[in-house]
């Protein structure tokens, strides 16, 4: 099928559901490149839809919503794991190219499911989930296995930026977790020794060709990304290799067209684990607009459009920095100000992006700024200076 499948040509209209801040960079790239963007939104003002040619405000399971889409857009993605997979499949219906598919974007949605496919996937890779226990009923809280404790619960469902988690170190403490939780559906994960955690950003086209960028080494805070450097500084050549291997052995696997991030952690023995999925452009992967010959966004617009896939080459090292609401509130949350981006600006190798977002709250993400540098280190040291300048800790 996919050697019929013609390229979809500047001037016609890509789609995506889902209105922040992917929504927007990737509005920005596909026009960059001559297309016309349409999005759907639930929101009155979204960064994307406030950019794009078109902008429909309506739930994402409105139907005639989505009819308007479809005879509008050639091809569909999502900007965000949890839109539901039935707008997926409507659109799909309808004759619309959708990139990634529902198959592969409901596997994300779900912890436990998951978990289950990333332990298939182990015995491809060598590279599989930490020891993990489902808990749906509470008869299942008498039957974990006490080597998982201390542990992370996590729902199975909507949690990410850290939510709808929360360490425990005992069967009690799970309980009161559990019921804090609503009861829902959830996975108890052993907390693993971590030195340090890295993602693989891979790019799959239509016709299979699959392409990989370097690994990005993450530091978070509070549960949300904090900076992304790459070269990883920690990672060695051969862990490298092995993540790359496997990302792109995964994304075959699921049968995914455009950009998918995988997580991992890196534990203190050099064993390497498989974190979690996630089916689109990833905040880890914002490095790519200024240090990578093509950027994250570019590609989810090549792969959407059946065009041949860019150069993931890396120009220059780089160390980018996430910034938060926190930025315009000085003490104060009633009386935002704009941070000194002209103190930021006076690094020549520091390259800033804004999300255009209405009003900034307290741990919203903002924007990114991407410090570049001759050498890791020297990237390192720029990101630290702009954080310092920010009033951020480095």
């Amino acid at each position: 099928m996919a050697d019929r499948m013609e390229p979809i040509l500047p001037g016609s209209y890509l789609g995506i559901l889902g209105g922040g801040q992917l929504g927007r960079m990737f509005t920005q790239a596909a026009q960059a490149m001559g297309y016309k963007v349409c999005v759907l939104d639930p929101g009155p003002d979204s960064p994307a839809g406030s950019i794009a040619e078109k902008f429909i405000q309506a739930d994402y399971t409105d139907s005639a919503a989505l009819k308007e889409m479809a005879a509008l857009c050639a091809s569909v993605s999502t900007e965000f794991e949890n839109v539901p997979a039935q707008a997926l499949d409507e659109l799909e219906s309808l004759g619309v190219f959708v990139a990634p598919r529902s198959s592969c974007v409901s596997l994300a949605q779900n912890r436990i499911a998951e978990k289950k496919f990333l332990a298939t996937w182990k015995s491809e890779t060598n590279i599989g989930p930490a020891p993990n226990f489902v808990i749906e009923h509470d008869a299942d809280i008498t039957h974990v296995p006490a080597n998982l404790f201390p542990g992370i619960l996590k729902t199975a469902r909507m949690g990410y930026d850290g939510k709808g988690q929360i360490t425990v170190h005992s069967e009690d403490e799970l309980t009161v977790a559990w019921n804090n939780f609503g009861r829902v559906p959830c996975v108890l994960e052993k907390r693993m020794e971590l030195d340090f955690e890295v993602s693989a950003l891979v790019v799959r086209g239509y016709d299979d060709a699959v392409v990989a960028y370097p690994v990005s080494q993450n530091i978070h805070r509070n549960g949300i990304l904090h900076t992304s450097t790459v070269p990883a500084p920690s990672l060695k050549p051969a862990q490298e290799k092995k993540i790359i291997d496997a990302a792109k052995a995964l994304i075959r696997k699921i049968d995914y067209v455009g950009v998918l991030c995988v997580e991992f952690f890196v534990l203190k023995s050099g064993d390497i684990v498989a974190n979690e999925i996630a089916p689109r452009p990833h905040n880890s992967g914002h490095y790519t607009m200024d240090a990578c010959v093509s950027s994250q966004f570019e590609q989810q617009v090549r792969a959407m459009a059946r065009l041949p896939l860019g150069d993931t080459r890396q120009l220059a090292p780089v160390s980018m920095l996430n910034l938060l609401g926190d930025l315009w509130f000085e003490g104060s949350e009633d009386l935002p100000k704009e941070p000194a981006w002209n103190k930021v600006l006076a690094h020549p190798d520091a390259k800033l992006h804004l999300y255009g977002k209405s009003a900034p709250r307290i741990g919203r993400k903002m924007g990114h700024i991407n410090c570049l540098g001759e050498a890791v280190n020297e990237a390192r040291k720029n990101c630290a200076a702009v954080a310092v300048e920010l009033g951020i800790e480095p």
